[in-house]
């Protein structure tokens, strides 16, 4: 059974830093682009960043670039989301997701990822 299990989440003043992880179990995400997105309460789920299976490449929504930074460790089985500089526009819950192979469309459409963890809150506050 695939699981993935998000951690890392809290209650941050703006400007502040988190750094949320993403344990993968019953796959080994060595071979999997894995990426992160974003749901803010009312609005719908969007795109944050993502890694290719080799970490070769890595994508970020435009919002937030130059403040957060994904990574993996394939030995460890996990992937990081490395949030600074928050704003309250950051709060939502995140959510780790993976997908196999290849992509001709990119990796930032939700609907490409198989595999989605529960989520965790991130809250910033002003």
């Amino acid at each position: 059974q695939v699981q993935l299990v998000e951690s890392g989440g809290g209650l941050v003043q703006a400007g502040g830093s988190l750094r949320l992880s993403c344990a993968a179990s019953g796959l080994t995400i060595r071979g999997y682009n894995m990426a992160w997105f974003r749901q803010a309460p009312g609005k719908d789920r969007e795109f944050v960043a993502a890694i290719t299976w080799n970490g070769g490449s890595t994508y970020y929504a435009d919002s937030v670039k130059g403040r957060f930074t994904i990574s993996r460790d394939n030995a460890k089985n996990t992937v990081y989301l490395q949030m600074n500089s928050l704003k309250p526009e950051d709060t939502a819950v995140y959510y780790c997701a993976a997908h196999f192979g290849s992509s001709d469309y990119g990796y930032t459409s939700g609907p490409l990822y198989r595999y989605w963890g529960q989520g965790t809150q991130v809250t910033v506050s002003s």
